[in-house]
């Protein structure tokens, strides 16, 4: 019953107190009416239009008369409102337990405080730590991935009921066992999703033989991914455009053969610059492929390898499937720091400025983010040219990357940009094997 109401400092206090006779003892069950004591007790309950409300209710202590009880006495609880030693109402729990679940700790607090409720969001996760697991139960489509939780070392595993989209389970490891002893003890799988890991299809063999495993799309759609893109780097040489000739390029190509190869040849050297044998990438790269292949002569699987190089899985299995280096290393013309400022410094060094420190002076006020060195490393093989080799150097466009390949060959063509629909179109003109890498995706159900 609700004595007295009042609104102080924005927060709506209510002053109450129970009406039944009696109470029933926690412990044992035991009816009791007769009183021990009786003290305020403060809870906090839902919000009304945005204000706070805290409950002021006055609670009384009774007697157990059932000897048998460990508990003397015993406090009333209201059916509904309180618990034991609880500071909220059931009714504002349930209230932050949805928000913790929706929203977790600190979009959860922000969302608390527009309704009203003041709440922290460590308190959030508490209560989100406290709910119980729900029961898996029966699951018919059953999907199966791993995750990291510490790459390359640590690993758990993700069960998600294909028919919710919910997650099912979650339990450490990705070995033959584990997975095959969950399936033993959660009968009824009739469909399993996983992708290529042989783990996984062999505990879903010990463990459930009747069910039928089929590999999800998104893996399917992955793995065509990384063939497609060890495609793209074995045929990098493909990817750069011609170069586009000036319009002063002599008439005589004979006469002038001399001077255009060395331009030429200059042009060559500065855009192979970027990345070659000497780089650090390339190096690592041929390293790694070394090592891989080292130790899968020497019989090692490749959950022996990981352990032994640090490296993830998926890495090694690239690693060990390349039949060289060079469908890892996506050689060729890549972009540069330098690719916006190359026609001002090509005009420069044409009008006879040749000091690097004075042109990077120049290209760093208009933006140019990087190094000397990288600048004296480009000029280099330029200033032994001559001013009518320095203005005859072809103008090469952007250079387009692997990725950028990939995923102009497996994106949907109508989202691709005009001008990348078109650079799309010349590479294929220029390789067989990239144009019939795209007609074989565009021919898969989408």
């Amino acid at each position: 019953m609700i004595e007295h109401a009042e609104r102080v400092d924005g927060i709506v206090t209510l002053d109450a107190w129970a009406r039944c006779r009696g109470a029933r003892c926690a412990h044992c069950g035991q009816d009791s009416t007769r009183v021990h004591s009786r003290y305020g007790r403060r809870v906090a309950d839902t919000a009304i239009a945005g204000t706070p409300v805290v409950l002021r209710l006055r609670v009384r202590r009774f007697f157990c008369d059932r000897s048998e009880c460990a508990a003397k006495t015993f406090v009333e609880q209201v059916a509904g409102l309180t618990q034991r030693h609880a500071r909220r109402s059931t009714g504002l729990r349930r209230v932050l337990e949805a928000i913790a679940l929706a929203l977790a700790g600190r979009a959860g607090a922000r969302l608390a405080a527009r309704l009203g409720i003041g709440v922290g969001r460590g308190t959030l996760l508490r209560l989100l730590r406290a709910l119980p697991d729900p029961v898996a139960g029966t699951v018919a489509a059953l999907g199966v991935d791993e995750f990291a939780l510490r790459r390359g070392q640590h690993y758990a595993t993700l069960l998600i009921d294909m028919a919710t989209h919910h997650p099912v389970d979650v339990f450490d490891g990705r070995e033959v066992e584990d997975f095959a002893e969950w399936l033993r003890a959660h009968p009824g799988v009739e469909l399993i999703c996983r992708d290529r890991c042989g783990a996984y299809a062999a505990g879903a063999r010990d463990g459930a033989p009747a069910a039928v495993q089929v590999a999800d799309r998104w893996h399917l759609w992955h793995n065509l991914c990384e063939h497609v893109e060890e495609l793209v780097g074995a045929h990098h040489a493909c990817l750069p455009e011609p170069p586009v000739t000036t319009a002063e390029e002599p008439a005589d190509r004979t006469a002038a053969a001399e001077p255009d190869d060395r331009a030429a040849a200059a042009q060559t050297a500065v855009d192979a610059a970027a990345f070659t044998e000497t780089t650090r990438l390339a190096r690592r790269t041929r390293e790694r492929h070394r090592q891989v292949q080292a130790l899968r002569g020497e019989g090692l699987g490749l959950r022996a390898i990981t352990e032994r190089l640090g490296l993830d899985r998926k890495t090694v299995r690239r690693f060990a499937r390349a039949t060289g280096p060079e469908q890892l290393v996506a050689a060729g013309a890549r972009a540069s720091l330098l690719d916006a400022y190359k026609p001002y410094l090509h005009q420069r060094l044409a009008a006879g400025v040749t000091n690097a420190a004075e042109l990077h002076a120049e290209i760093a006020v208009q933006g140019y983010p990087g190094s000397y060195q990288t600048l004296a490393r480009y000029l280099h093989p330029l200033c032994a040219a001559s001013t009518h080799q320095i203005a005859a150097l072809p103008q090469r466009p952007p250079p387009v990357t692997v990725r950028q390949v990939v995923g102009w060959l497996t994106g949907h063509p109508n989202d691709l940009d005009p001008d990348d629909a078109v650079r799309i179109k010349a590479i294929r003109s220029r390789c067989p094997e990239l144009d019939a890498a795209a007609k074989h995706i565009a021919g898969l159900p989408s």
